[in-house]
């Protein structure tokens, strides 16, 4: 549950706030770290997948880390309209919809034969997930008042680093699958791991509540009191004149996030796609590791949240983004540089920290200057633009230097400079902003 803060108005009664927050991060929260787990692990279990389907349907590592890659083409393309059809249909619908379709082409992967069909599923998986996570990020703008945001996010972002920990294990013990009802066993964790998607895609439907005032599971002075606050802070970003669509990119600040997003997209995947065949090399077993990969990302969980906490409280936001990258970068450095498993594995483990811990602050931002449209339009190009450079060519160099240099350690290096560069940009951002933003408790929302 988020802390509690003292309230945007004098005349609202922190017990009151203390209880809505409270249901509102009982009801949605949970329920929204599932989706995400689902959404992370259908999009990066072919890390696991790869150890052995490479080989049976034809792929070189450059071609893996095209294909992995391509994904974010679909992810961009989709972003922006995904992003403003959930504004206008309503999250209930439309992240059901995504969901049950992805679900669907997650399992369907298992039938790829070779590059093209690879390929092909990989792109239409990325056009099926383009709205969930700024959608998402929207959704809880929707929700909760700014200076709980960080938190909540950061809950809700627990999911990445949860579903490489335990989803790890999983997949790893469904490729010992190997030859059941003549199935690789790679093919049965892509069958296997889409099927709760598409089941929670339907139960979606019927538990997710659009905004606050259809909220019935609030009492009606809860209801009131949310619907009036979030109603304040529209109000307060409309007259700062940025909520329409052409606002978002007329916005500076939107691309320096952008930028700085990237960086930290470039690590994520590259831990969540590429752990896997970089533990591989020290001869663990598939289940094994699974455990082992685990590992990082039990220590990001933790940690994260904690980052969170501290930044919500203190109102601040850019640095806890840049420290945050900083200590991404000096963790893949040290993952380049590991001969041993236990070195690898605390390189990973700090770089996992750093990557997970600056989205929640960083995401906690766009919605500070940006409202209505122009914010759904802003958190969609934030992700789009990060994950064109992080997501679509940071897999793609790693596997194009892992084949030209015969290791993991060139690839590791430019993961590490993106992420230092991520760590300046952020520490820039104060200076590009146009007017001062603060949060609705009265602090700083960067400095």
């Amino acid at each position: 549950m988020p802390p509690t803060q003292t309230p945007l108005h004098p005349d609202a009664p922190a017990a009151l706030e203390r209880r809505v927050i409270r249901k509102v991060s009982r009801r949605i929260t949970p329920f929204i770290i599932v989706l995400y787990f689902l959404s992370f692990l259908n999009r990066t279990n072919v890390g696991f997948a790869g150890l052995t389907m490479n080989h049976d349907i034809g792929l070189t590592q450059a071609m893996f880390g095209f294909g992995a890659g391509i994904f974010f083409v679909g992810y961009i393309v989709a972003g922006m309209p995904s992003n403003l059809a959930l504004q206008r249909v309503g999250a209930r619908r439309w992240i059901a919809l995504l969901m049950l379709t992805w679900g669907l082409l997650s399992s369907a992967t298992a039938f790829a034969t070779g590059p093209a069909s690879f390929y092909t599923l990989r792109f239409l998986l990325g056009l099926a997930e383009a709205g969930f996570f700024p959608g998402m990020i929207l959704y809880l703008s929707f929700w909760f008042p700014a200076r709980h945001r960080a938190l909540v996010t950061a809950m809700f972002m627990t999911a990445a680093p949860l579903s490489n920990m335990i989803g790890s294990p999983i997949s790893g013990a469904l490729m010992n699958l190997e030859g059941v009802a003549q199935l690789h066993g790679w093919q049965w964790l892509f069958l296997v791991e889409g099927a709760p998607t598409v089941l929670l895609g339907v139960v979606a439907l019927f538990f997710l509540t659009d905004r606050p005032e259809q909220a019935r599971w609030l009492a009606a002075e809860e209801r009131a009191w949310l619907s009036g606050e979030m109603q304040r802070e529209r109000d307060a970003r409309v007259t700062q004149g940025r909520s329409r669509v052409w606002e978002a990119f007329k916005d500076r600040r939107v691309l320096l996030l952008a930028l700085v997003y990237a960086g930290t997209s470039t690590g994520l995947y590259a831990i969540g796609i590429w752990a896997p065949l970089i533990i591989h090399r020290f001869g663990f077993g598939y289940f094994e590791l699974g455990l082992v990969n685990a590992v990082p990302n039990l220590f990001a969980v933790i940690t994260m949240v904690a980052w969170a906490r501290h930044s919500d409280r203190t109102g601040e936001r850019r640095l806890h983004v840049a420290v945050a990258c900083l200590a991404a970068g000096i963790g893949m450095l040290m993952a380049g540089y590991a001969t041993h498993a236990v070195v690898l594995i605390l390189g990973l483990s700090i770089a996992n920290f750093g990557i997970n811990a600056a989205k929640p602050p960083l995401w906690s931002l766009p919605t500070q200057f940006l409202s209505g449209s122009a914010a759904a339009a802003g958190i969609a190009l934030i992700n789009a633009m990060g994950s064109l450079i992080g997501g679509t060519l940071g897999p793609m160099v790693i596997g194009k230097l892992r084949d030209l240099s015969g290791d993991y350690s060139l690839g590791l290096y430019f993961v590490s400079a993106t992420l230092l560069l991520s760590a300046v940009l952020s520490a820039m951002f104060g200076a590009a902003k146009k007017a001062p933003m603060r949060e609705g408790s009265g602090s700083a929302a960067s400095r």
